[in-house]
């Protein structure tokens, strides 16, 4: 078998400048009531510095140990913590004597403690589903993810995805080990914590806009991240951390590509006002289809306009008028609460996967 080339020459020289260094670290410290403790922030500056230039990702490791490939790697607390929190909630999510768990995703932008001062017609869809499945599954667990948190709490992040797998699958990670990356100030990732949601539901329902005929902002994060649920090395020791050529190599001699989320159940409400709503549902199926998860029949899948083409300003007060939607989005909630069900009894199995990930030649 050939060795693959690992092409390399797109990034900017490293290290940066130090004067262009110490610019961007600056600009957290831009308000004037730091200026008291300027000499304090130079010394944190200096220290940054110092981890950059290291390449100091992950400052505390521990060797892998026993169960992994290579137990003399030195293994990220961070990651291997992550790592064992999706261990435990997948070997939760698979006792037939944990309760029922369904993951509500409202996933606008929107939200009233932000700039656009007020809740966004989504988390309303989102409280209408929750309703139902309290009312029709007594004792669900119900977990609501909303992803408007992004732009209104302090330093949450979803950090971009660096598309390791596009290099080779084995080199993205399960749960994604791209960050927190101390050296580069990429912390305060929010999805260690999304993954485990997942993991334990055991059947999702994603509520979103449409904005410019797409899905929103803190979606499409949310989705770039999950790459790693579809594919994912649970191993970082087998490529020793992002060494591409081993990765390369790993994939080449025959990878799985596991399916860390197969056999949950999904539902997918998508609203617009002018276009792209037919759009937006058909790529979230698809994507869902793509890592496993099985829709929970016809009525989980909806997509409709709230207002077409009216004002946005009263359009609250459209969703208020307009029963036949508030139903139909009760409807998705009735339909992967009851599909979630059956399935948990035995009395449901969905049909395989029929999408494949192409194998190296």
């Amino acid at each position: 078998m050939t060795t693959p080339t690992v092409r390399t020459g797109q990034a900017p020289p490293f290290p940066m400048p130090r004067a262009e260094f110490r610019v961007r670290f600056l600009q957290d410290f831009y308000d004037p009531a730091y200026r008291a403790e300027a000499a304090a922030i130079d010394r944190l500056e200096a220290i940054a510095w110092d981890a950059y230039q290291q390449g100091r990702k992950a400052p505390i490791t521990q060797k892998a140990g026993p169960g992994y490939a290579d137990p003399d790697y030195d293994l990220s607390v961070e990651w291997r913590a992550a790592s064992e929190r999706l261990k435990a909630a997948q070997a939760r999510w698979a006792e037939p004597a944990t309760p029922t768990r369904l993951l509500l995703v409202c996933c606008s932008s929107r939200n009233d403690g932000t700039c656009p001062g007020e809740m966004s017609k989504t988390f309303r869809l989102t409280q209408l589903a929750r309703e139902a499945i309290d009312k029709e599954g007594p004792g669900t667990e119900i977990d609501l993810l909303d992803l408007s948190l992004l732009v209104s709490d302090y330093d949450r992040h979803i950090h971009p995805c660096k598309g390791c797998a596009s290099t080779a699958m084995p080199l993205c990670h399960w749960p994604c080990s791209c960050y927190p990356n101390h050296a580069e100030r990429q912390t305060g990732d929010w999805m260690n914590e999304i993954y485990e949601r997942w993991v334990s539901a055991h059947g999702v329902i994603l509520l979103t806009p449409v904005y410019w005929y797409q899905a929103a902002s803190p979606l499409k994060l949310m989705m770039d991240r999950m790459v790693c649920a579809d594919g994912g090395n649970p191993d970082p020791t087998t490529t020793h951390g992002k060494k591409a050529a081993e990765a390369k190599a790993l994939e080449l001699a025959g990878w799985e590509y596991p399916k860390h989320l197969a056999g949950r159940l999904y539902g997918v409400v998508v609203h617009g006002d002018v276009a792209g709503i037919e759009g937006v549902r058909r790529s979230l199926s698809d994507w869902l289809d793509w890592m496993g998860l099985h829709d929970a029949g016809v009525h989980a899948r909806l997509d409709r306009y709230i207002g077409y083409y009216e004002p946005y300003a009263d359009s609250h007060d459209t969703l208020d008028r307009d029963l036949a939607v508030q139903e139909e989005v009760r409807n998705v909630a009735r339909a992967v609460l009851r599909g979630v069900q059956e399935l948990r009894s035995g009395r449901f199995h969905p049909p395989g996967c029929h999408l494949q990930r192409p194998r190296p030649k």
